[in-house]
């Protein structure tokens, strides 16, 4: 199994694209993901993970995502090798992202900027999500139970 979840910041603004073969929109940015453990005496360590969205994330990602935004990614890991204008080979280790979700406080936001506000729902998948705010409108019998 290939799955890979992140949690981290946006270290710039999203570069968006389009590929060459098929015309489909592709968004490139980086993920800022703090280490867990901190050594003491030290600052906190990062690492930054390269993550690729395509076709309709990719436009999510261009319309919604900037810099500093901490978002959580779902997707897979992938490596692929290319030869640069040296004719060195280079290896790229990438994720390619499946599911994008917020995961700021739009609190701390003014109304304008507030993602929010707008139409399109913070979790980018096909599936449909209990809304959080309902969620305590929902109650399972326990002849529903699974077990």
């Amino acid at each position: 199994m290939n799955k890979s979840i992140l949690l981290g910041r946006l270290t710039k603004a999203p570069e968006i694209r389009f590929s060459q073969k098929n015309n489909i929109k592709v968004a490139n940015f980086t993920l800022a993901v703090n280490r867990k453990y901190v050594a003491p005496g030290e600052e906190r360590q990062a690492d930054f993970i390269n993550i690729v969205a395509y076709s309709k994330l990719a436009e999510f990602v261009e319309k919604y995502l900037k810099q500093g935004l901490q978002i959580c990614i779902c997707g897979r890991i992938q490596t692929r090798t290319y030869d640069d204008n040296n004719g060195i080979k280079r290896y790229v280790t990438e994720i390619i992202a499946e599911d994008i979700d917020f995961a700021d406080s739009f609190k701390k936001q003014g109304p304008d900027e507030s993602i929010l506000n707008s139409s399109t729902p913070a979790n980018t998948n096909n599936t449909q999500t209990e809304n959080s705010e309902n969620s305590d409108d929902f109650v399972l019998a326990s002849d529903d139970l699974p077990f």
